[in-house]
């Protein structure tokens, strides 16, 4: 059997290997370090959770042993999907190379420029990035990439399938002709291995288990329900992920719980929490700190459920998570293979469940097609039932659905029983001023009739400068005057001469047209007192009408 001592690496490195508990090497990185040694381009495809991240790391060290690295450039470089990948690389430097004196430094977002700046200008021998902060860097004259050895883009096919193409190209470009490349990846569909002849030369294939396989340590199931409506999916895979939960009780001593939109991620992380279970999201929206806290406290066990998108299906390494529930099934059939490689890791055994629903057949057939084998089906919890198809969902009474009885009702009539107020002030103060008990009240047409005849008013007194002086022997307010003498209107105005008993007491300017009342400034025109009091309930019913 093949030892990491017969690989021909660093002392130096196969000190730290030892101090890390590993002796004998994965069948990945038995076949890959001897020809990455030799300085051979390299591809590896094997099974997520086989060790591909030493694969390179360890023939790294060891070749970067002699030499020296220069300021803003680089001797190799490291390209990651995602910030979780790129720093979980770092850890493994720092596992592996403690007893050398090489250097390295991290260039993800949700860090800032300044503390990066100042580890390139250093000068490092090792880059680990993100495509993005790397060009980033690049473009500010900050980094330069001619003097890079080797380069390794770790996850390959996931790094081209997020549509990083653009940006890989652009990298190799500014990368010397004369590098080593290696590639690894748990999957590598045809279409993606033509693209990687163009970054290769006459590479080494390492293919130790058959591609796209999911590990034989994982016990998966397929639960599939029919929804009792369709808007009712969302929330009947919610209660079926519970019972599932539940169900395996001590046995799920930790689980990561994949969706397939960041909104959900949020959602169903809540819904969790409100349940009383101890779940935590992560996903690409959240900053760095907290998705960093969040690994942590999962890696530590404070978190127990860790609700995630994709990003956490690729390459992090968190060998003893017991179960894997796809809340939804992945669009991208190489995604199932990742996601379920979470658990199972190092020779564990693991288990993954998959909740579906009838939409989602056709990614089920080409999950089934890539893997060349059936998901198991597997049944709903003991005593777990979910509503028949069609069903429909038992309803509260409207009346307690809409509040109390006394609340308001649709038509905008308050049908609170009236309460006595104080008599209102004199003083001219809108709302504030409470009225006198009404006698009677108008019927609702004749409100809005009055009110559409004071608006009327309002807004042509707002366009007037300054009110009009009534002549001589007219009343000021406006209505009826004493003994039933009227003021007559100028020509192309209308008034309204309203009885006074008829009359629905109104604020002049206090309209619907609210944003004209507060934008522009008006006075008032020379009123009664029986003209300036108005009850806060009169108020409220004009606005709601």
């Amino acid at each position: 059997m093949t030892k990491f001592s017969d690989l021909a690496l660093d002392p130096r490195v196969l000190q730290a290997v030892a101090e890390a508990g590993y002796e004998t090497p994965t069948p990945i990185q038995a076949q890959a370090i001897p020809h990455a040694l030799q300085g051979r381009d390299v591809l590896g495809i094997a099974q997520t959770g086989t060790g591909k991240t030493a694969s390179f790391t360890l023939p790294m060290i060891t070749l970067l042993g002699q030499g020296r690295a220069k300021a803003r450039m680089p001797r190799s470089l490291v390209l990651a999907p995602t910030r979780e990948l790129a720093a979980q690389v770092a850890e493994n430097f720092d596992t592996y190379a403690k007893h050398t004196k090489l250097t390295k430094a991290l260039l993800i977002g949700g860090v800032a420029f300044g503390e990066q700046d100042k580890l390139i200008d250093r000068g490092v021998d090792v880059l680990i990035a993100t495509p993005g902060r790397l060009l980033d860097h690049h473009e500010r004259g900050k980094l330069l990439l001619t003097g890079v050895q080797i380069m390794v883009v770790d996850e390959a096919d996931r790094m081209l399938d997020m549509g990083f193409i653009p940006d890989i190209e652009r990298i190799f470009s500014l990368t010397p002709f004369t590098r080593q490349t290696f590639f690894f990846s748990a999957t590598m569909a045809p279409e993606i291995e033509r693209i990687t002849n163009t970054f290769l030369s006459n590479p080494v294939k390492i293919e130790v288990a058959r591609q796209s396989t999911t590990s034989e340590t994982i016990e998966q199931q397929l639960i599939q329900i029919t929804p009792s409506r369709k808007d009712r999916s969302f929330a009947d895979k919610r209660a079926v992920l519970r019972a599932l939960i539940k169900q395996e009780g001590e046995a799920c001593t930790n689980a990561i719980i994949f969706c397939n939109r960041k909104m959900d991620v949020d959602v169903v992380s809540k819904s969790l929490k409100a349940h009383g279970f101890n779940a935590s999201p992560i996903h690409g929206d959240l900053d760095q700190s907290v998705r960093t806290k969040t690994l942590d406290g999962f890696r530590d066990g404070s978190v127990h459920l860790l609700v995630a998108s994709d990003v956490a299906a690729r390459g992090l390494d968190i060998p003893a998570v017991s179960h894997v529930f796809n809340f939804d099934v992945p669009s991208h059939p190489e995604d199932y293979v990742h996601r379920i490689g979470r658990t199972g890791r190092a020779g564990r055994k693991g288990k993954a469940y998959t909740i579906a629903t009838p939409f989602d057949d056709k990614y089920l057939a080409n999950i089934e097609a890539l893997v060349k084998q059936p998901i198991p089906r597997g049944v709903l919890p003991e005593g777990f039932t979910l509503p028949e198809p069609g069903a429909k969902p038992e309803r509260p009474e409207r009346k307690d659905e809409r509040g109390p009885k006394n609340s308001r009702s649709r038509s905008g009539r308050d049908d609170r029983k009236p309460k006595e107020e104080p008599q209102a002030a004199t003083a001219p103060v809108a709302v504030a001023a409470a009225p006198a008990p009404r006698k009677e009240e108008p019927r609702r047409d004749d409100r809005k009739d009055d009110r559409r005849e004071d608006r009327k008013d309002d807004r042509r007194d707002e366009r007037r400068d300054s009110p009009r002086p009534a002549p001589h022997g007219a009343v000021a307010h406006h209505g009826t005057g004493h003994h039933g003498h009227h003021h007559a209107a100028p020509s192309g105005e209308r008034r309204d001469y309203r009885n006074r008993n008829d009359r629905d007491d109104r604020v002049v300017g206090m309209g619907d047209h609210v944003p004209d009342f507060i934008l522009r400034s008006f006075k008032l025109r020379e009123s009664t007192p029986d003209d300036l009091e108005v009850s806060a309930p009169e108020a409220e019913r004009a606005d709601a009408e």
